[in-house]
């Protein structure tokens, strides 16, 4: 991989990784649409590394609280209705349904989940969806009012992003405006339900690497840095973008995109896998 490859793949991994728009099917949309060859696991892993680490450092505060109060909860009984503590048992039944998925189907969304075609139908069947539930969004519920059955509704829809081109947070998001959570609260809490599935399944690939050794570091690390960076800028628009706006724009994106990627499979421009 080359050093001009891994840096633009970095920087669209730090610009698509938090917005609802996938981006494991913008990585997968690029490399095509410039006849590059698939970056593979360690560039994939590393840089979803780089755009969570942006998660843990923006959040480091909350997430600190969080995972203290949490600990300190088990031992504690008085700490157990703490709204840091309960946030800890949120985040872990949220990503229940992500982890069973995830390992059960893993070979098929390594393989068939890839074909540009599925992608291009996802990206526009799911913008729908969140079309649709930003117009019905009542805006009234906040973090506040979240409960273990709405938890693992929120990690069933952050499952659905093991297809490219649904989008965790997209999926997230969706799911807390279903719910008459406010579109900044549902952007919040995505970012919080990602960080134990990014890091497991990040980690989890580089174990599986079968000879790190020939990894061109030099670029994949370079990539990560610039995900890292424009991630951590992306998370702060956004949950500044979403306290005044609706999600019109990138739903419209998002079908466009979709309907662009069909149209190039179907005239045989782009190979769908």
């Amino acid at each position: 991989m080359s050093w001009l490859h891994a840096l633009v793949l970095g920087l669209v991994q730090g610009l698509t990784e938090f917005l609802p728009i996938s981006s494991s099917a913008h990585l997968r949309i690029t490399a095509a649409l410039f006849g590059w060859e698939d970056p593979g696991a360690a560039f994939t892993a590393v840089t979803q590394l780089g755009t969570e680490s942006a998660v843990l450092l923006y959040f480091r505060r909350e997430l600190w609280q969080i995972a203290t109060t949490w600990s300190r909860s088990l031992v504690n009984r008085g700490l157990r209705r703490d709204p840091s503590a309960r946030m800890g048992w949120y985040v872990i039944a949220g990503t229940v349904p992500i982890a069973l998925l995830g390992v059960a189907f893993q070979d098929l969304i390594e393989t068939q989940a890839r074909d540009l075609r599925l992608i291009g139908v996802s990206l526009i069947a799911f913008g729908l969806v969140l079309g649709l539930a930003d117009r019905v969004a009542r805006n009234q519920r906040s973090l506040q009012d979240l409960s273990t059955r709405h938890a693992l509704i929120f990690g069933a829809a952050q499952s659905l992003a093991l297809i490219p081109g649904v989008s965790r947070s997209g999926g997230t998001i969706t799911a807390g405006l279903l719910l008459g959570y406010r579109r900044q609260d549902a952007a919040r809490y995505s970012f919080l339900l990602a960080v134990p599935a990014v890091l497991a399944s990040g980690l989890l690939e580089l174990t599986k690497l079968d000879d790190p050794g020939s990894t061109q570091w030099g670029p994949v690390l370079a990539a990560t840095l610039v995900a890292f960076l424009v991630g951590y800028a992306t998370i702060a628009w956004l949950l500044r973008f979403v306290t005044t706006h609706k999600f019109t724009g990138f739903v419209l994106y998002r079908l466009s995109l979709g309907a662009l990627i069909l149209a190039l499979t179907g005239a045989g421009v782009l190979q769908a896998r």
